[in-house]
């Protein structure tokens, strides 16, 4: 039986279809061009488009399309876009899998740890409620787009994802160009949490949760070593040889420059604990920041 796989071009998604196919699993992924072979499926969710031959009776659907968040300054012509790829692309193909005959045994659907706004210092797991914002109205959506393939029997997670770190693409790539200068500095006061996670955990943690059949709803992907952004820039720039900043960037300025993004993708804090992951039994390759840095880099 087959995985399907959205987003499957993006840093995540190619990675977890390099695991899987390294298993030995059969990959589908879906894509939004003229398929090139038996490996791709098409799908158009602006159409309200999806090719429905692979999803019958297929194992598992591991959904990570979606415009991206940092990539461009939110205007309200962007917010909607970013809406729209993740809510009206879910729901597209989440009406897709409740008309199948044999729909697959389980979603997991991508989502951000940006759900609980911003937490300060206290530490939270799956179990605390909705915060404010932008994107945590956008996460709450998306989840919810997901949700109605429980009642197709299908059991769904959602991805709550925190800062990926991987050398090759993401926010951490688009760090190490100020770093190589020994420009990197805190942001803000520093003091705010940043929920991390390596890539090679993040595609670890996804093969775990298609393995284990008891855990859905909401699921943490995260570290259980969270730091504060000071702790971060500090751990960046000793990993990569080269000195920080002493005076942080200031948050009037990154908002100048980045707009809405700043407060809730920069300055928001977010200190998860991955509760499920735990007590589902997933054991964690990297734990310590300073190691994690390390192994991407």
């Amino acid at each position: 039986m087959a995985i399907i796989v959205t987003g499957a071009s993006g840093l995540l998604g190619s990675a977890l279809v390099k695991a899987l196919e390294a298993q030995g699993r059969t990959v589908v992924r879906l894509v939004r061009l003229p398929p090139r072979g038996a490996g791709e499926a098409f799908w158009q969710p602006a159409e309200q488009t999806v090719d429905l031959a692979p999803l019958e009776g297929a194992e598992a659907v591991v959904h990570l399309a979606g415009a991206p968040i940092a990539d461009r300054r939110w205007t309200p012509a962007y917010k909607r876009e970013l809406l729209a790829s993740r809510v009206q692309g879910t729901q597209v193909l989440v009406d897709a899998l409740r008309g199948l005959d044999r729909p697959p045994e389980v979603l997991l659907s991508a989502s951000g740890v940006d759900f609980y706004g911003d937490t300060g210092d206290r530490v939270v797991d799956e179990a605390q409620g909705k915060g404010r914002g932008f994107l945590a109205d956008l996460c709450e959506r998306w989840e919810g787009a997901a949700a109605w393939a429980e009642e197709a029997g299908i059991r769904t997670a959602f991805l709550r994802t925190g800062l990926v770190l991987s050398g090759r693409g993401g926010a951490l790539a688009r760090m190490l160009p100020l770093f190589r200068l020994g420009l990197g500095a805190p942001l803000g006061t520093g003091r705010q949490y940043w929920s991390w996670i390596s890539l090679d955990d993040w595609v670890g943690a996804v093969l775990h949760l298609l393995a284990e059949r008891e855990i859905a709803g909401p699921v943490n992907l995260v570290s259980p070593s969270p730091v504060t952004n000071a702790e971060f820039t500090r751990a960046l720039g000793k990993a990569m040889r080269k000195s920080t900043m002493p005076i942080p960037v200031p948050a009037f300025a990154l908002a100048a420059g980045l707009g809405e993004f700043a407060r809730e993708g920069l300055l928001s804090s977010h200190r998860l604990r991955p509760a499920k992951l735990l007590d589902g039994g997933y054991r964690f390759a990297h734990t310590s920041i300073d190691e994690a840095l390390r192994a991407v880099l």
